[in-house]
């Protein structure tokens, strides 16, 4: 079968656990990118099958809502404000919508993993979020067997780096709020550089939403009081095999009357 650019696949290798969409084609070997997943791959053309880009993104968004315990009768709520940078514009797109869906006041920015440090500094300075996100890509190279090494990531260095920096605009937890990380990220690296949550404890791939789960849920939990931590990470794709983080705060202010 012939495979053009844009196409969605599976791979035979791999039980056809991952939907993919292709983004690059050269001679035999076909260059992937996860639909759901944020992950890259490569595999041979003879080891794809065609598939169907199915999201599940509404159904989140309606369990998302339907946890939301907010009386609307009587009372105001002015959730915390988010800022999300993303190393993938659709991945980020995605984020943007679920954010809007959920009435979050959220702004988001594609800015590739490297470049993240060089400018959250101006960024928080400009923005001035309750929460933010630095998410995008990442990977194990498993090969090299060391996972404590932050050199063995795609992108954990970068992502590293960004927390850093962000600590030097504000170092409370619980005044500014960090998420990071992506598919397979040193999460143990990620949380002693100052993130609140971060991925991946074991390793393996997260949603493209899982973030922004976070990040919402957190919005929306009552200022000046902890969060259920448990609660907000069974929330994501996997759990805690995929997210984990540190008992915060949350971030939105409860008013009376409507």
């Amino acid at each position: 079968m012939k495979f053009k650019i844009g196409d969605v696949v599976t791979r035979k290798s791999h039980n056809n656990d991952i939907v993919f969409k292709i983004i690059s084609i050269s001679e035999d070997k076909v260059y992937l990118k996860g639909i759901d997943v944020r992950l890259y791959a490569d595999a041979y053309i003879d080891d794809l099958v065609q598939s169907k880009e199915i999201h599940d993104d509404e159904s989140i968004i309606e369990e998302n809502l339907r946890n939301l315990n907010i009386n609307r009768d009587n009372y105001f709520y002015l959730p915390g404000k988010i800022l999300h940078i993303d190393g993938d514009n659709e991945y980020l797109d995605r984020c943007m919508n679920f954010y809007k869906s959920l009435g979050i006041k959220a702004n988001g920015l594609t800015i590739k993993e490297d470049n993240i440090k060089k400018r959250i500094l101006s960024l928080l300075n400009d923005y001035k979020p309750d929460i933010l996100v630095i998410t995008g890509h990442d990977a194990f190279y498993s090969k090299n067997g060391d996972k404590s090494n932050s050199n063995n990531y795609q992108n954990s260095s970068n992502f590293i780096d960004a927390i850093k920096e962000s600590r030097k605009y504000e170092h409370n937890q619980d005044k500014l709020i960090i998420i990071a990380g992506a598919c397979q990220s040193n999460y143990e690296a990620l949380i002693k550089a100052g993130a609140n949550f971060a991925s991946s404890p074991k390793r393996i791939n997260i949603h493209a939403l899982d973030p922004a789960i976070i990040a919402s849920s957190i919005a929306f939990s009552d200022k000046n009081q902890s969060i259920d931590l448990l609660k907000m990470i069974e929330k994501t794709k996997y759990g805690s095999d995929g997210i984990g983080g540190i008992i915060t705060n949350g971030t939105m202010y409860v008013g009376f009357p409507r």
